[in-house]
């Protein structure tokens, strides 16, 4: 990613397709925690080589310019990472290393939170994980997923 041509704001989750879309990581063991690369490789390389009829966000982390059309955008905010970290985390986690860090929007609006939560976050998650669908769900509110997870605790 060069500074000259990179916008400040990246997604970790982002979108395969995007012209500047790099895979951050690859999902790896059976909770397809993101394990992340050292260095960016474009996805464009990459895409190819994903055997047909695999979505490539099951196996695959990508990373691409954040944009102010997204779903998850609130004025320079994102509500995606909001959301994650309103969920309870899944088990304790290490930062990982992260290429993408400096340009960030994740690390930029939580900071080191967003990055222990990030390695778990599905761009593809199964239908059947109401809580990742609620999570992933541009429309549902703060409240929405606090009285979720007080009903499944409850």
């Amino acid at each position: 990613m060069d500074e000259k041509e990179t916008p400040t704001s990246w997604c970790p989750s982002g979108d395969a397709h995007a012209p500047e879309s790099v895979v951050l990581g690859v999902r790896s063991g059976q909770d397809g925690r993101v394990v992340y690369l050292a260095d960016p490789v474009p996805a464009s390389q990459v895409l190819g080589d994903v055997p047909e009829g695999v979505e490539p966000r099951r196996v695959l982390r990508f990373a691409s310019h954040c944009v102010s059309g997204c779903a998850n955008r609130r004025g320079n905010d994102c509500t995606l990472i909001e959301r994650v970290l309103a969920a309870p985390p899944a088990a304790e986690s290490n930062v990982p290393r992260c290429h993408l860090r400096a340009r960030c929007q994740w690390w930029a609006q939580s900071g080191v939170e967003g990055c222990r939560r990030c390695p778990a976050v599905s761009t593809r998650h199964l239908a059947d994980d109401e809580l990742s669908g609620l999570i992933a769900d541009p429309s549902t509110t703060r409240e929405q997923l606090d009285a979720w997870i007080a009903a499944e605790a409850g």
